[in-house]
């Protein structure tokens, strides 16, 4: 009776939550790399010094500095703090940034986070657990449509002291949630207490980060410059960071001027994201003299899914075999010769370059979980590699189209006077490709050219940006050039682009329309995953259902950062897997004044040359004037 009576009092004395760890990091799955007493990241030059101007290019425009709702175009401006921020150089870990540390329990049903005492606005007031949860609400109530189906699973955030705060999670099977709270942007409640937070601005807002706005002009610049007194500049994961005194971002109508700006002098730095112009526009002395850097710097970092994608919404698309055939006709070795002097890799994955990429045939673990559906997806998953077409780079793929059109044939189409039609109705096969980028254009009429050649009606349309956007939200497409990024560890962000529920959303980027209830439980179990082998295997699985569902067609990939930048700057030693960043890099004053130096000499080389050229023109005129002359002496 006695030992019976202890053991009920141990039980009433056991706490009603399960037991919580406080750390100063989190990992989404093992351990953070970075211990409690860090000084800073492994890929950081923590005697950076502080100075100098950063110049910028950006192409479009900008009306707006309320980057967080769903109207205007946005441009740079003060930066948000967040609780946590993440390192470059483990697939998912997050670290204090606001928030001292934080607090989960084994299942992660929720997460606390603690203020540092010093965090404070760019006015100087403190930064509070009351603007945290204002923070999640207004986000979640009249935010952009993302941030509500995002933050979806977090139920609520609750006040637990003056500087301590709860995000309680409606589901406790999606192992992401405390990270994702950890990177919710955190804003100023006093600072919007008299303002209207659904309306688009261009009043500089209040922050609490290392830069905030000095200047501006809409529409052409936007001038930030360091925070002298910020307060996190001295916490590890800042040290070496935020090493300009100003950065200033000129926005510019298309690439082209930009890259006229970068070899003139007028922007630093560029990440150049065409072939072409990588290979033929910077034939100049800068680079030759090593004065203009190109620099090819080699990344292992996630590359996602660049594709042509389709707009399963629209009836013409919604057979699979119509969509695979359609793949045929686009000749990536083609393209990639003539338009990319080879410089791409062809996309085979929507998570290509990383081990969560599927190949082959599905591995073990992968089959205990595809074994599960397998009366509900493709058979070829189990049979058959997934590939895509390939052909020999001479621009005329017949095998390939012929291919295209026994699968159109088994779909319900012929050609009928040289225009492909649907048996039934007589209805020809007509679509559009929605285009905003110039550059595209070059890419997707070779395509078309294939297309027209199966009696398909296609047509390219390029509007401009902001057209572009508001057609995309309300689905108003047939086939349009995106993609979808992917990071070592993916996760929530999955749901908004592949879930059912996402497919009707605007808020989402659900481009294809994937509606798929195998899809949605892979994603589920994705999310839910509580080891790294776990999440590979529910990745790969995810990967290859929906390569099998065609519902892109796979474009191509770079393995490396094209970067060009004059040669002023220092540079960390170390450079992480997912490539190097700016916000590492120094003005070094000594290199500085070398360019100087070199650039004046250049400068007046080029004036001597053209002295001399000058001299040269006048004494042909000169000499031409004087044999005139003498000819009209003589007669």
């Amino acid at each position: 009776m006695l030992r019976s009576a202890l053991i009920l009092i141990l039980l009433s004395c056991q706490p009603l939550y399960a037991e919580s760890t406080q750390n100063h990091g989190i990992a989404m799955h093992g351990s953070t790399k970075y211990p409690s007493d860090f000084p800073h990241y492994e890929y950081v030059n923590p005697n950076a010094p502080k100075g100098g101007r950063l110049n910028l290019g950006a192409v479009g425009t900008f009306d707006s500095f309320n980057p967080y709702i769903p109207k205007g175009n946005a441009g740079a401006g003060a930066s948000m703090e967040t609780l946590m921020t993440t390192s470059a150089d483990e697939p998912f870990s997050a670290y204090g940034l606001i928030a001292q540390h934080i607090e989960v329990p084994e299942d992660r049903s929720w997460a606390q986070f603690k203020i540092r005492p010093e965090a404070k606005w760019h006015d100087g007031q403190p930064i509070t657990v009351d603007d945290v949860i204002w923070s999640l609400n207004t986000l979640k109530e009249v935010g952009h449509p993302f941030y509500r189906f995002y933050y979806g699973d977090v139920s609520s955030a609750i006040k637990i002291s003056s500087d301590t705060v709860k995000f309680e999670f409606a589901d406790n099977t999606n192992q992401e949630l405390p990270l994702i709270v950890g990177q919710m942007p955190i804003l100023p409640k006093h600072y919007w207490a008299d303002k209207n937070f659904t309306l688009t601005t261009l009043e500089p807002p209040l922050g609490s980060g290392p830069y905030r706005i000095k200047n501006f002009e809409p529409g052409r610049f936007i001038a930030l410059e360091r925070v002298k007194d910020y307060w996190g500049a001295n916490l590890p994961v800042n040290i070496g960071t935020n090493n300009f005194d100003e950065i200033r971002i000129d926005y510019y109508r298309d690439e082209t001027v930009i890259r006229e700006a970068l070899k003139s002098g007028d922007i630093d730095y560029r990440e150049e994201n065409q072939a072409k112009a990588w290979a033929l526009d910077y034939d100049t002395p800068a680079v030759d003299q090593g004065l203009l850097k190109k620099v090819n710097l080699r990344h292992y970092k996630p590359t996602g899914m660049q594709a042509f994608v389709y707009n399963t919404r629209r009836p013409v698309f919604q057979d699979v075999r119509v969509r695979q055939a359609l793949s045929y006709a686009f000749d990536f070795e083609w393209t990639n010769k003539n338009l990319f002097f080879s410089q791409y890799t062809r996309t085979k994955s929507y998570f290509s370059n990383s081990d969560l990429a599927s190949s082959g045939l599905p591995d073990e673990r992968e089959l205990e979980i595809l074994n599960k559906y397998k009366s509900l997806i493709p058979s070829d998953i189990f049979s058959k590699p997934h590939d895509v077409p390939q052909t020999d780079g001479l621009g005329w793929p017949r095998d390939n189209l012929a291919v295209a059109q026994q699968l159109l044939a088994e779909a319900g189409w012929q050609v009928k006077g040289m225009v492909l039609t649907k048996n039934e109705t007589d209805e020809p096969f007509v679509f559009e490709i929605l285009l905003y980028s110039e550059g595209f254009e070059r890419i997707a009429l070779p395509f078309v050219r294939n297309l027209t050649k199966l009696g398909i009606d296609v047509r390219v349309r390029r509007v401009d940006q902001t057209q572009y956007i508001n057609r995309v939200r309300n689905f108003d497409y047939d086939m349009i050039v995106s993609g979808w990024g992917s990071s070592e560890s993916p996760g929530n962000e999955q749901f908004g682009q592949w879930s059912s529920a996402s497919a009707d959303s605007p808020a989402a980027s659900n481009y294809a329309g994937v509606k798929d209830p195998v899809v949605d439980e892979l994603v589920s179990a994705l999310v839910q995953a509580k080891s790294r082998e776990e999440l590979v295997a529910h990745t790969r699985a995810l990967d290859r259902l929906l390569l099998a569902g065609h519902y892109v067609i796979p474009q191509w990939h770079l393995t490396s950062q094209r970067i060009l930048f004059w040669n002023k700057f220092g540079l960390p030693e170390v450079t992480p897997k997912t490539g190097t960043s700016t916000n590492l890099w120094w003005l070094d004053p000594q290199k500085a004044d070398q360019l100087a130096a070199q650039s004046i000499t250049q400068n007046d080389e080029i004036n001597a040359s053209w002295l001399n050229y000058g001299l040269i023109v006048l004494f042909v005129i000169l000499s031409v004037f004087a044999f005139k002359r003498i000819q009209r002496n003589k007669s």
